[in-house]
């Protein structure tokens, strides 16, 4: 059982930046694949980054391609997602979520295990 902890989070104006951390505990942090994804109020919880188990592979949604960077530090249990050029549209709860294998991974219902989210919110 894998429990996940997000930090990081706050207010930015935009064009600012942030990282986004999240800690993993309670099992092996490098045999699961790694993601993050964001809830806007009102709207569906959508994919934003994954990375795989060592960092080889990445994916990015497009709204967030140049812009966000996912990465990983499996000696420290921990996985990262830096924010630049940071958007008003950006603002949401982001959580991060593990599961096995790097494989359909923008889809949510896919991952086995989930953070409590972590608030940004990007405004002048």
């Amino acid at each position: 059982q894998v429990q996940l902890e997000e930090s990081g989070g706050g207010l930015v104006q935009p064009g600012g930046s942030l990282r986004l951390s999240c800690a993993a505990s309670g099992g092996t942090f490098s045999k699961n694949v790694m993601a993050w994804f964001r809830q806007a109020p009102g709207k569906e919880r959508e994919f934003v980054a994954a990375i795989s188990r060592y960092g080889s592979s990445t994916d990015y949604a497009d709204s967030v391609k140049g812009r966000f960077t996912i990465s990983r530090d499996n000696a420290k249990n921990t996985g990262y997602l830096q924010a630049d050029n940071l958007l008003p549209e950006d603002t949401a709860v982001y959580y991060c979520a593990a599961k096995e294998l790097f494989r359909n991974v923008v889809q949510s219902a896919m991952y086995d295990y989930w953070g409590q989210g972590t608030q940004v919110t990007v405004s002048s």
